[in-house]
């Protein structure tokens, strides 16, 4: 069993310890994104959190997928937001990366939820796709108190008006703003959704070599994705004066853990 982590609160000692590692949508370079298959990998691989995203379902279930449509990653054609449950369930989500994938399924929350309550090790970064109404971000907020898990898990999107439902729905709840390009006023905005983490792209980052500084004297985290080559995590775990960024969202999970471990001992 891995042993439990979590991410790093925004302290100078915290500070000295490794970047969380993060895999993205499941450990996605080895297994279909977004299926138990990619989340098993990642929770053997070592991952302190998995990432995902979730949508709504034609009959209002959450469910475990990127894309709007489900033409990319299943057997099957058109928006998600046009099938039930059923009839996502129905599809195979894991033949298009590879024969042996065949018969993976879209998951549900809560069938994730439920996964990572039996693994202890692992952590959850949730995204919320596109625009959600705090009735709607409720139906997520209320499966994570649910199974218990709400100290484990980070929930984030980039939609501002979204991460503001899940404040008002789930104060308690820590939240993340997701950035992919800059914003004057994104250390205002994330005091005012009572945000914990700013979590920016990899591009943003080395654009900007002082954001993460700035981002960490707000006393906020920073989950930076998705940085897959070494050249990249070097750059992160040299951020800030050499404090590093607090987790790196990658497709590599396995890769990194070993070159963070790797990086250690030497």
């Amino acid at each position: 069993m891995v042993a439990p982590v979590s991410v790093r609160p925004v302290t100078a000692s915290a500070r000295t310890a490794p970047p969380v590692v993060v895999a993205h949508r499941g450990s996605s370079s080895v297994a279909p994104q977004n299926t138990m298959a990619a989340f098993e990998a990642a929770w053997r691989a070592g991952a302190g959190m998995i990432e995902l995203d979730v949508q709504l379902s034609a009959d209002g279930e959450v469910v475990v997928i990127h894309d709007d449509t489900v033409d990319a990653t299943t057997d099957g054609t058109g928006p998600v937001a046009g099938h039930d449950l059923a009839a996502l369930r129905a599809l195979d989500a894991g033949a298009w990366f590879a024969p042996a994938f065949a018969g993976q399924r879209v998951p549900t929350l809560g069938e994730v939820l439920t996964f990572l309550r039996e693994r202890p090790g692992t952590d959850l970064l949730l995204e919320l796709k596109d625009s959600w109404s705090p009735d709607d971000a409720r139906r997520v907020t209320s499966a994570v108190d649910a199974a218990g898990l709400g100290d484990r898990v980070v929930v984030q999107s980039f939609d501002v008006g979204t991460v503001a439902a899940l404040r008002d729905v789930a104060p308690h709840l820590r939240r993340g703003l997701l950035l992919e390009e800059p914003h004057e006023r994104v250390l205002e905005v994330c005091a005012e959704l009572g945000a914990t983490a700013c979590n920016p792209s990899v591009e943003m980052m080395l654009e900007d070599d002082a954001l993460v500084t700035r981002l960490h004297a707000a006393g906020l985290q920073v989950m930076v994705w998705t940085a897959n080559l070494v050249p990249q995590w070097e750059a992160l775990v040299a951020a800030d004066g050499g404090t590093g960024v607090d987790a790196i969202i990658t497709d590599r999970p396995d890769r990194l853990a070993g070159w963070l471990a790797g990086r250690a001992a030497a």
